[in-house]
């Protein structure tokens, strides 16, 4: 009996650390959970939206040191992505990519131009009627600047109310965590309800 009883155990045991395992190797190379904790990227993510990450989409990474094993793609141009805040490392920032490696960004009067030519910006929301100069502050005249190899230059769709590449530059390749991927759970925090209506939805 007391043999019996020890292989169930065991065999418990093996199954809850190879379920742990399996966890933490899909957390770390393939789906993260995301959190939206502000409202710099709405209408198209609301505060209290929760997010899956694809972290394969870009390849595969080495935990901690971020350096890429399999490369698979970059970053394009309107991908949403979440990343390491350059500002301070301890958090996460998720973002609209507006522009490349290679790419020229200048923002006039809030239109953004990329290589001289109008950006068709079908994302970009503007709230605020009033246009700041650059010499007081970059959101409506920024640029213009060419972004560096190994780098994305990114906006929040809620272009009035985000801080982002126009305010601390470009992001590193190297610190972009994944591509978000689907709308799994959002809750309202202001009125404390279920919002069924994002649940599923697709990000683009």
């Amino acid at each position: 009996m007391g043999g019996n009883r020890k292989s169930v155990v065991r065999e418990y045991a093996e199954a809850i650390i190879i379920a742990i395992l399996i966890a933490l190797f899909i957390r770390t190379f393939v789906v993260q959970a995301f959190k939206i904790p502000s409202g710099s990227m709405k209408p198209t993510l609301q505060i209290g939206d929760h997010l899956l990450v694809n972290k394969f989409t870009y390849g595969i990474k080495i935990p901690f040191i971020r350096k890429t094993l399999v490369p698979i793609d970059d970053p394009e141009r309107e991908d949403i992505v979440v990343f390491i805040y350059p500002v301070d490392r301890s958090k996460d920032f998720i973002k609209r990519v507006v522009g490349v490696a290679g790419d020229t960004i200048e923002i006039r009067d809030k239109q953004i131009y990329i290589n001289e030519s109008v950006y068709n910006d079908g994302h970009g929301v503007y709230t605020d009627r009033l246009l700041f100069p650059a010499s007081i502050q970059p959101r409506d005249n920024f640029g213009p600047v060419t972004v560096p190899a190994g780098h994305i230059f990114v906006m929040g769709d809620n272009r009035d109310q985000s801080y982002d590449s126009r305010f601390w530059g470009f992001v590193d390749l190297k610190d972009v965590l994944g591509k978000a991927l689907i709308i799994y759970w959002s809750w309202d925090t202001e009125n404390k309800d279920i919002r069924w209506d994002r649940m599923g939805r697709i990000l683009h």
